[in-house]
C-alpha cells in the first residue's frame, strides 16, 4: 500500500456518530431571556428536537404566537410555567407534562416569581 492510499483511506473513514453528549456541549438555540439547549444538534439524521429550557422570571417565547408543523411534548422539572395553546391557558407545575400538535397556535410563559426547567420534544427537528 503506498503512502497516499495509506492517508486516502483513513479520510474516508466515516466519523462515528457521536452518541453521548456532555452538558458543555449542548448548544443554547434561543436568542432571547429563555435558554434552550439542543440535544443532538449535529447528528446527521435528526428527527426531533430535544431541549432542555429555562425560563427565568417574566420570560416567554415571545408576544406572538408560535405554530409550525408537527407535534410537540414535554415535562416540567421545576417551577411553574404558563402554555397557551389556542384559546386555552393552563399553569404547569413541577411533574405536570403536555402533548399537542404544534400546528395550533401556542406559546409558553414565565409570570411567576422563580426559574422553571422544562424537558420537551418537537417534530419535526427545525433547529
Amino acid at each position: 500500500m503506498s503512502m497516499v492510499e495509506f492517508f486516502s483511506e483513513e479520510i474516508l473513514q466515516e466519523k462515528p456518530t457521536q452518541i453521548v453528549y456532555k452538558a458543555n456541549e449542548l448548544i443554547d438555540i434561543s436568542d432571547g431571556a429563555v435558554t434552550m439547549k439542543l440535544v443532538g444538534r449535529a447528528h446527521p439524521s435528526r428527527a426531533i428536537a430535544f431541549l432542555n429550557e429555562i425560563y427565568p422570571p417574566g420570560a416567554d417565547t415571545g408576544e406572538e404566537m408560535l405554530t409550525h408543523e408537527g407535534e410537540e411534548t414535554g415535562i416540567l422539572l421545576e417551577g411553574r410555567l404558563e402554555l397557551v395553546v389556542g384559546v386555552e391557558t393552563f399553569v404547569l407545575e413541577a411533574g405536570d407534562s403536555y402533548y399537542f400538535e404544534s400546528t395550533k397556535p401556542h406559546r409558553f410563559r414565565n409570570p411567576f416569581d422563580t426559574p422553571a426547567r422544562l424537558i420537551s420534544a418537537a417534530t419535526p427537528a427545525n433547529f
